[in-house]
This record gives C-alpha cells, sequence and structure tokens, in this order.
C-alpha cells in the first residue's frame, strides 16, 4: 500500500489502532535487550503455550523497553475497558498463575508493580482512557498509577513516547499513534525554510554531547553547495553502561526515520545513513524492518507522499570503534576508510560524506524531530530550562537502586534524578558521586546532588552532558580506581593519530597505574593535571580533548584520595588490592566457617566454632571472606 494522501495515513493508523487496543485480550512482553537478557523469550514462549492450553480469548505482542529495566521481564495486560496492568520479574513459571486469574478476570497482585488508565497521543496532543466502568477495576486500583510511582513521578516521554507501548515491527501502529503526520505536515504545510526555523525555535540541541544548536546545523548544510546532501543519523553508541539509543531504536524505530526524512526535506538531503553498532543486532533488526515498512509505504524513496520528494536511507554498521563517534572518523568509516578525524574546518555541513555537506545527529536528536515539527517550536521550548530545552534520555545505572532508563525534563537536579526515579543507593549506601557523559565526562560529588542537569550546569561542574549515561557511584567506590578504569578503556578506544592524545593518555593511565597499585610518588598529581591540561588543549578530536575530565574532576574533588594512595599508601575505599590488608578479629570470629567455604586459595584455616586465621601470604585479596561474613569479623584495613 502507497500512501500519498491523509487519508490514506488515517486508513493505516485505523488498522494500527485496531492492534494497539484490540477487542480481545492483548498481552504485552517487553522484548527489548533488557527483557531478553533477563528471561523474556522464554515468558513469551510460555504464554504463547498457555493462553492456548487454558483457552483464553487473547492476543500476544512484543513490545520495547519501557525504561522499567530493573523489573525485567515485564509483561503488561490490557483487557477492554480495564487498566493496563503491568507484571515485574516474571519468569514462564509464573505464566500459568497470569493466565489464570486472566481467565477469572482478576490480577495476581504480589506480581503487580504498576497500571496505567490511559496514555497520551503526543502528537496528535489527545489522551485515550482504557477504562469503561469504575466499579469493574476498583480491585486493580489498588496497583499503584505509573505516576504514583517514583521511576516515574518526573518523567516526561517525547524521545521514549511509544517505547513498551507499540510492536516496533508494526508501521500501522506507529501512525496510530500520530506517526508521520508530522512529516506530511512539514512536506504539504511548510516550506524547507520554515521547518528549520521551527527547529530553532524550539532550542533544540544536539543529543550526542556537544550540544550543538539543531536548527543551526540544518541551517548551514542547507546553504553549503553540493552536487549531493548527506543527512546520517550517529547511532554509535559507546559509552560503558550507556543504551539509550539503542532501546530507542529498538523500540520506535520509526520516530528515528520519520525525524531524519523531515530533516533531508529541510536541508535538500538525498541520501541518509544511520550508523549503528553491529553489536547491536536487535536495533539493526528493528531498523530494516522499519526502512523496509516505510519504503513499501512510500515514505522513504521515489516521490515521497507524492511530494516529488526523493531520499533513501542506509544502515552502516560499526566495528565497535568507540572514536567512531565522533562525527568526521564516523564518517571515514562509512566511506570505508579507517575511523580516524580529521582537522576541523572544514565542518561536514561544508564537506562532509565524501566531500559533500552532511549533516549528522544522533538517534535522539532526531527522535524530537517529529513532536517538535507536529506540535510546533514554542511548545517544545516551554520544557526544560533556558538555554536546554526539551528532555532528556538517561541510562541510570551502577549503586543505583533502580538500574533504569529515564526520560525526564532538562533542569531537574541530580537529587531528584538519584534519590526520586532512581529510588537512591543500593543496599542503603552512601552517596559518593555519579559519572556523567561516560568515560570522557566527569564526576560529580554527593555535595552537588543538587545541582541542576543541563549543558551549563555540568561543564560548570567539570563534566559534560554526553550521550546520557549516569553511573552512580557509592561509598565503596575508589576514584582513583575509577579514573584508572576510564583511563585504561581510552587508551585502548583512542585511534593514535594525534601525539597529544596517543602519548599523553597512555601516561597518564600508566600514572593512575602506579597510584593505584602503591607506586605513587610526590608530584604525580601536579603532572597529572599538567599533563591533562595539555591533552586537552592539543588533541584533534573530542576523545582526547575530553579525556581529562575522569582525572580533572576526580582530583578536584576527591584529592584526599590521590594523597592517600600515595602519601600513606593507602585505599580509603578498600578497593586497590596492592594498598588493603585483610585480617580476622579474633574475638568477633564465631568459627561458623563461611569464610573457609569461600576462599579461593584456602588461605583461612581454624577449627569449627573457634576463632579462625587468615594467612596473609596466600590471601589474593578477592574480599570472598569479607561479603560472606556476617559477624565483622573479617577486618579490611
Amino acid at each position: 500500500m502507497r500512501i500519498l494522501t491523509l487519508r490514506d495515513l488515517e486508513m493505516a493508523g485505523a488498522r494500527g489502532t485496531a492492534a494497539l487496543y484490540p477487542s480481545q485480550t492483548k498481552i504485552m512482553v517487553g522484548m527489548a535487550t533488557c527483557g531478553l537478557a533477563s528471561g523474556a523469550q522464554e515468558v513469551y514462549d510460555a504464554l504463547l503455550n498457555e493462553v492456548s492450553r487454558q483457552g483464553v480469548d487473547a492476543v500476544i505482542r512484543q513490545v520495547g523497553c519501557i525504561g522499567w529495566c530493573c523489573k525485567e521481564p515485564l509483561v503488561d495486560v490490557l483487557s477492554p475497558g480495564k487498566p493496563r496492568i503491568t507484571y515485574g520479574e516474571i519468569t514462564a513459571k509464573r505464566v500459568p498463575k497470569i493466565v489464570e486469574a486472566l481467565a477469572q478476570g482478576e490480577i495476581v497482585k504480589e506480581w503487580a508493580i504498576g497500571r496505567l488508565d490511559g496514555d497520551e497521543n503526543l502528537i496528535e496532543g489527545t489522551k485515550r482512557s482504557y477504562l469503561a466502568d469504575d466499579a469493574q477495576v476498583q480491585v486493580m486500583n489498588q496497583v499503584p498509577l505509573y505516576k504514583e510511582i517514583d521511576l516515574f513521578k518526573d518523567q516526561v516521554r517525547i524521545v521514549m513516547r511509544n517505547c513498551g507501548i507499540i510492536d516496533p515491527r508494526s508501521i500501522d501502529e506507529y501512525i496510530a499513534r500520530g506517526g508521520y503526520l508530522a512529516l506530511y505536515k512539514a512536506l504539504n504545510e511548510m516550506s524547507p525554510e520554515e521547518v528549520i526555523e521551527e527547529i530553532t525555535r524550539s532550542g533544540l540541541r544536539g543529543r550526542g554531547g556537544a550540544g550543538f544548536p539543531t536548527g543551526l546545523k540544518w541551517k548551514f548544510t542547507r546553504q553549503s553547495k553540493g552536487d549531493t546532501k548527506y543527512i546520517i543519523c550517529n547511532a554509535d553508541e559507546g559509552d560503558p553502561g550507556a543504551y539509550m539509543d539503542r532501546s530507542v531504536l529498538e523500540g520506535d524505530p520509526h520516530t528515528v526515520i520519520e525525524g531524519m526524512i523531515i530533516g533531508a526535506y529541510a536541508i535538500g538531503a538525498s541520501e541518509g545513513y544511520i550508523y549503528v553498532r553491529a553489536e547491536y543486532p536487535l536495533a539493526i533488526e528493528m531498523l530494516t524492518i522499519a526502512i523496509q515498512q516505510a519504503e513499501e509505504y512510500g515514505l522513504l524513496g521515489q516521490n515521497i507522499l507524492g511530494s516529488g520528494m526523493d531520499f533513501q536511507i542506509k544502515l552502516s554498521m560499526g566495528a565497535g570503534a568507540f572514536v567512531c563517534g565522533e562525527e568526521t572518523a564516523l564518517m571515514a568509516s562509512i566511506e570505508g576508510r579507517a575511523g580516524e578525524p580529521r582537522p576541523r574546518p572544514p565542518f561536514p555541513a561544508q564537506s562532509g560524506l565524501w566531500g559533500q555537506p552532511t549533516n549528522i545527529n544522533n538517534v535522539e536528536t532526531w527522535a524530537n524531530v517529529p513532536v517538535i515539527v507536529a506540535r510546533g517550536g514554542d511548545w517544545y521550548a516551554r520544557i526544560g530550562t533556558e538555554t536546554s530545552k526539551g528532555t532528556k534520555v538517561f541510562s541510570l545505572v551502577g549503586k543505583i537502586t533502580n538500574n533504569s532508563l529515564i526520560e525526564v525534563p532538562m533542569g531537574i537536579t541530580l537529587r531528584q534524578i538519584i534519590y526520586g526515579a532512581g529510588g537512591g543507593i543500593a543496599d542503603g549506601r552512601e552517596f559518593k558521586a555519579v559519572q556523567t557523559g561516560g568515560p570522557s565526562g566527569g564526576c560529580i560529588p554527593a555535595e552537588l546532588i543538587d545541582l541542576p542537569v543541563d549543558y551549563e550546569q555540568l561543564t560548570q561542574a567539570g563534566s559534560i552532558m554526553g550521550s546520557g549515561g549516569m553511573i552512580v557511584l557509592d561509598d565503596r567506590t575508589c576514584m582513583v580506581d575509577l579514573a584508572k578504569y576510564f583511563f585504561t578503556f581510552l587508551k585502548g578506544e583512542s585511534c593514535g593519530k594525534c601525539i597529544p592524545c596517543r602519548l599523553g593518555i597512555n601516561r597518564m593511565q600508566k600514572i593512575l597505574t602506579d597510584i593505584t597499585e602503591g607506586r605513587g610518588k610526590e608530584g604525580d598529581i601536579e603532572l597529572l593535571e599538567q599533563l591533562a591540561v595539555t591533552v586537552k588543549g592539543a588533541s584533534l578530536c573530542g576523545l582526547g580533548q575530553t579525556a581529562p575530565n575522569p582525572v580533572l574532576t576526580t582530583i578536584r574533588y576527591f584529592r584526599d584520595e590521590f594523597e592517600a594512595h600515595i602519601k600513606e599508601k593507602r585505599c580509603p575505599a578498600g578497593v586497590c588490592r596492592e594498598l588493603i590488608e585483610y585480617s580476622i578479629d579474633a574475638e568477633k570470629c564465631t568459627g561458623c566457617g563461611r569464610c573457609v567455604r569461600v576462599c579461593p586459595q584456602e588461605a583461612i584455616v581454624g577449627e569449627k566454632k573457634k576463632p579462625h586465621v587468615l594467612d596473609p601470604a596466600l590471601c589474593i585479596k578477592c574480599g570472598a571472606c569479607y561479603e560472606v561474613c556476617k559477624f565483622g569479623a573479617v577486618v579490611l584495613s
């Protein structure tokens, strides 16, 4: 079916609506990477078998990640006239009880973790209620609404508006949620310049890390002269602990494709590339399906929506090089060359892919575009802060209770994120710092917990927004060891093209290693600071220019830990093995034998119910005994 008119879009949307809200019960399983890693495929298969066995009238569908990653696998049940109930941490063994309760019109309360009474079509600005009769759903009201749950209270979902709701394999369901209406509006009601003006008015800034104004970048590319213009979606997500882009591509690929088509119209591009990591097979599968569907519907290819516009999108798979997240290295990789950055200017908007004007934005930036065009730049600009508009998607990981994916307005504080959405520090530990911006970001200490999260505030604190990774650290984290970890990562990922990055990162990593292994000496801190300034100022690309951030911020906020390692040969957090010792307090030891059973070196001996002894010559300082002792008898010093 080729879509040419608004009526054609409405017909496709009607089919999608019938699939989103069927006349019988609908069971949805979160089948993104996080769900699959937790056993979602087994749950899905069990649901298929159990629904058939019990003869329940229900359809079973796959959806993307709603962001509640710590509760995977997630199963949602939507029965006509009733709330949508979310079950968390479901296993195949729990499925029969859920289906049995469903057949009786009931829920399994102990596994029900949240409910939705309706949803919002953000593109159209409308809301849909699931409820037919309040009396019918009284028992289900005992399950908290999503907006009553800390994880979701402060969230505003624009980029993730469809994740966990639609089947990412269904273009009709995307259209039912307002998909491609913004494209229709742009092609039929707006000139390219008006589209760029709307994006500019919105205040949208690049979500890949640099925060460059998107509208201005589009304007530069449109004004550049070239035989062919290209647009690129940067989906080369390489930060440890970051998975925002992957989740969007797995849960709602069409929003990125629609954003790119609108961008191509505004810029005058005829070809586009999505540069995605080969390590993201599910994202690649969803994109491949979505591109094929868009081509079949006439939304990609020749004469899009009968407008005369021609545009195609190709996938380019990266091999996982972190440096290819830098735009000039990314373009070199697409061209088949080694992924190395080049000096700028000329900027990609002037001379990019194959020497032609090229516009590059990341997944999240493109996903914002359809909503901005549909609702208007002024609507979007009302969200966020004066200089950082809209929302930001963060992957919240580390020593946090709710490891999750969240989308919150710019300007929200770290406290709201960590103790609100994040549910506080895991295991009741003390919050120490949060690493933002990935390996090239910085560590923000506990005393800045009320810092508003936007581009300028994070920069002033010595960190960056980056693509949106947030790693929460507790009091058991050694900040020197953490800096060493990130520099070890960056050392392996540096392309080695420029001397400041190649030699500077290597030297800084060696100094950090010496400090954590007891070989640190007076002057090392000052030398690290001097090297950081040189690497930051003289490196060719963003990798080297931001690489010193982890060291600069840890020294700035945790200098006492560096000094303890160097002057006292002591690791305050008890992490660096060469600087710690384990022993057993004979007065506290009950002789239970737990430490003996877990010691891999047989370094602990003793009779049952009598104090044990640890031989330091055999101890490899793995910490297993310390973890299992319930009486505080194993002492770390």
